[in-house]
């Protein structure tokens, strides 16, 4: 078909014949890689220079369709009508017990998938993404909290919460370079609402791979099995619907269906090309008997289009995906739009680097003129709506963000200071000062009280006077302490200063370094194992209701210096000086609400010491090393923040114990080197794993407070997982040896195994399990076996185990703890 018209600009909409749009349909200039999408309601946009052209319009499911323009100065409206896809089945001849023909057509897929997996050597091209996330309903509450009707209206949604409640464009070029090198450089990004970047990162989605990421690893760690995997026929039944033509090309349409339900399998239609048997596109999806976790469902299309000489990339990838969770009825869509692919790059020396993302340094500056010449997706009226009224609102609140009337309008916005703020919720207050603002931050007296043996009922009292630079993100923290105990009368104040700043440059070099340095002193109550494995918390529990005093504790007098810095190439070191003037705390109450008449323990590590230490000086000198070879970096205009790598990290300890400085009675020099990962196996799992081993070089002087000590737990609840001890005793096995050793392992099934389980895989609760243990000698050792599960809630762990003491066996216990989809996520301080 011809027509022979002149316009500058081409524009028009895709409808199916019955007039629905057909949402983000497919349009390329035949014979390049250029071209566009339509929007999600089929309307579309073109800008051309003179000539004549023919554009290709796809979209899976309808036959594609092709029209001959010739464009000149005037604006050409082009409309495409597409019919369904008609196909016409092979002639086969099926035996009883034969094979559908699908299977064959897969098989001669994955043959030929490591030809396209990888096929070019280097690359680049331009990926345009938008981020559209939409609310159908919202709740009158979420997780206790009201949602009132002002937030939603300054979020752009309706009184239903209703509305559009995300939406961002930015434009990626993407370079790559065999065997494992890509850079991506955010050119522009906005974000309705805000001057941030917005969605930058293109989901490469590769059913080329054997195992398909999509969107995030955390939201599906094992990753999903491509339906041409070499493994497919295990997973997946296939059926033959037909074989469609397009340009001179025989495409088999390919129903994909999950052998098994609760297994991370794709479901859906695949278009596979007749003799070199490639994917021309594909429609599946994931829903929860996929083991697709938080969203509901998740639905991915993507088009295929020739880049080159027998050479296809993907041109249009759209997920859309559904959540309904908590009553949040929500619904979105990211789509890419690859664009200007370039098959013969020629990269500078040092253009692949350490830097695996990089922002321009205007890249949220564009204007509204240059985002509508370069959107090869036309905006829908919503969203031009949306950026229009929420850029004009983030505008006003910039422009008013320093004058007295806001500052005097936020001030006010605290609120007075009620007694149930200084009892429970603690509170905030900040001068809003333009550029040097100061907050006071107030911690609440009731979560902050504790009971334990040594004290009785402790008040703790502490508020942060905090004043940050904007300018250079510099900030400086004040934090006095008082700390008072009912039962020994003893009062005890401390303070902290610390200052937080980082290194800021302007040049193409970003920095990544960053210092800061916190002085106290004062006197205090520590923990005889500064790790602090205990929470005063849960030994308050366990001491007014189990009559265990678990915390050992004592009092010093103290001041401490510590440095510590991030170099740009990711080293980090801790370095700090500490003084401690250490003083006995014995038991002064043995008041529980428990009736039984167990005996209280002394409060020192009774089973190191026979009595109290002897008051005593020490300092006490530490420096670490930090390091992770093979740091990726993303590097924003003036910093740039570490990615990982997939190397472990390692970490080198010394301290050393100071004889005669100020007193020290210490004369020791201890050693710990330390390497941890996560290695994840995809469909078989992650494994988490950290590796110790130390010593003392010199132990002439150790006092209890500086052994090394082996972090157990002997409450219900979960200590930190892959740096402690389930079952062990918490001093039994402090040890100033020359030599030790630990290892904390563990596997994380994430589905395997328990998908197979009615009940689990329906609640998406998975297997863990794995090993700790240390050695000292051989009456000095300790192994624990535990298997749990995990993911339950989202948030929970429960695990059994079981120990073996120096040699012998230990005792069975159960902990619970935080595990899964969210709670690994979860970090207390």
């Amino acid at each position: 078909m011809s027509v022979n018209v002149f316009a500058g600009r081409v524009f028009g909409k895709i409808t199916d014949e019955n007039g629905n749009s057909l949402a983000y349909a497919s349009l390329l200039i035949k014979g390049t890689s250029k071209g566009t999408t339509a929007n999600n309601e089929g309307a579309y946009f073109l800008q051309l220079s003179k000539g004549e052209y023919t554009i290709v319009c796809q979209y899976i499911g309808f036959a594609r369709m092709e029209k001959t323009i010739v464009v000149s100065e005037a604006d050409l409206q082009l409309n495409f009508v597409l019919s369904a896809q008609q196909t016409t089945m092979k002639e086969v001849i099926v035996k009883s017990g034969g094979e559908d023909p699908a299977y064959e057509i897969i098989r001669n897929a994955i043959k030929k998938k490591p030809t396209y997996r990888d096929p070019l050597d280097s690359f680049t091209c331009e990926a345009y993404i938008k981020t559209l996330i939409k609310t159908r309903k919202l709740p009158k509450r979420f997780m206790g909290q009201k949602i009132e009707d002002k937030d939603k209206k300054e979020s752009g949604l309706d009184s239903a919460g209703k509305g559009i409640l995300f939406l961002s464009e930015s434009i990626t070029k993407i370079a790559y370079k065999k065997p494992d090198q890509t850079k991506l450089e955010v050119v522009s990004g906005r974000e309705s609402g805000s001057n941030g970047f917005g969605f930058n990162f293109p989901s490469f989605i590769n059913f080329y791979k054997e195992n398909v990421n999509v969107l995030t690893a955390q939201f599906s760690p094992r990753g999903y099995v491509s339906p041409i995997a070499d493994a497919a026929m295990n997973y997946y039944r296939f059926k033959y619907l037909g074989t469609f033509y397009e340009d001179g090309l025989a495409i088999n349409k390919i129903e994909v269906i999950p052998r098994r339900k609760f297994e991370p399998l794709f479901s859906g239609t695949i278009n596979i090309t007749e003799g070199d048997w490639r994917i021309y596109s594909l429609d599946l999806q994931l829903t929860k008997t996929a083991q697709l976790e938080i969203l509901d469902t998740l639905n991915i299309k993507q088009i295929h289009v020739p880049v080159g000489n027998d050479i296809w990339r993907t041109k249009d990838q759209v997920v859309y995906f559904t959540f309904n969770q908590l009553g949040v009825d929500a619904v979105g869509t990211f789509l890419n739009v690859y664009n200007k692919y370039e098959l013969t790059p020629q990269f500078t020396k040092k253009y692949f680097n350490k830097v695996l993302v990089k922002y321009d340094t205007a890249v949220n500056k564009k204007t509204k003129a240059y985002w509508d010449s370069i959107r090869p997706v036309q905006l829908e009226p919503e969203e031009a709506k949306d950026y229009a009224t929420k850029d004009s609102i983030y505008q006003l609140k910039k422009d008013s963000a320093f004058s007295k009337t806001y500052i005097d309008s936020m001030r006010k916005a605290q609120g007075t200071i009620k007694v149930g703020k200084i009892l429970w919720t603690g509170y905030t207050r900040s001068n809003y000062h333009p550029k040097k603002p100061v907050s006071f931050t107030w911690e609440p007296l009731l979560k902050n009280l504790q009971y334990n043996t040594a004290e009785g009922l402790v008040i703790n009292v502490a508020g942060t006077i905090q004043q940050r630079v904007l300018a250079t993100r510099q900030q400086i923290a004040f934090t006095p302490h008082i700390r008072y105990g009912l039962s020994n009368s003893h009062l005890n104040a401390w303070a902290t200063l610390a200052f937080n700043g980082r290194s800021v440059q302007t040049d193409e070099e970003a920095s990544n370094s960053r210092n800061s340095f916190l002085i106290e002193g004062g006197k205090r109550v520590s923990q005889f194992n500064n790790s602090n494995p205990i929470s005063p918390l849960l030994n308050s529990v366990y001491t007014l209701f189990g009559r265990e005093n678990y915390m050992k504790t004592y009092e010093n007098n103290f001041a401490s210096f510590t440095f510590k810095k991030r170099f740009d190439n990711d080293i980090r070191l801790n370095a700090s000086l500490l003084y401690e003037d250490r003083i006995p705390l014995a038991n002064t109450t043995d008041y529980s609400f428990s009736k039984n008449n167990k005996v209280f323990t002394p409060n020192y590590p009774f089973e190191k010491l026979n009595a109290p230490f002897i008051p005593h000086q020490a300092v006490i000198a530490t420096m670490q090393l930090q390091y992770q070879p093979g740091q990726r970096y993303m590097q924003f205009p003036k910093n740039r923040i570490p990615l990982g790598s997939k190397y472990p990290t390692f970490a080198l300890e010394y301290q050393k114990g100071i004889n005669g400085l100020l007193g020290s009675d210490a004369d020791f020099d201890k050693w710990k080197f330390s390497f941890w990962d996560d290695m994840n196996f995809k469909l078989k799992g992650k494994l988490s794993y950290r590796i110790s081993m130390g010593g003392f070089l010199n132990n002439k002087q150790v006092f209890i407070q500086d052994y090394q000590h082996f972090n157990g737990n002997q409450l219900l609840l979960a200590s930190e997982y892959l740096n402690s001890f389930q079952l062990a005793p918490y001093y039994a096995n402090s040890t100033t040896a020359s030599f030790y050793a630990t290892a904390n392992i563990e596997h994380h099934f994430n589905g395997l195994f328990t998908n197979k389980i009615p009940l689990f895989r329906r609640l998406n609760w998975n297997l863990v399990a794995g090993a700790n243990a240390f050695y000292v000698n051989s009456s000095n050792n300790y192994v624990e076996v535990f298997g749990g599960i995990e993911n339950i809630l989202k948030v929970f762990r429960v695990d059994v185990v079981s120990s073996y003491l120096n040699g012998k066996n230990g005792q069975v216990g159960i902990r619970i703890g935080l595990g899964g989809l969210l709670g690994s996520a979860i970090r207390f301080n």
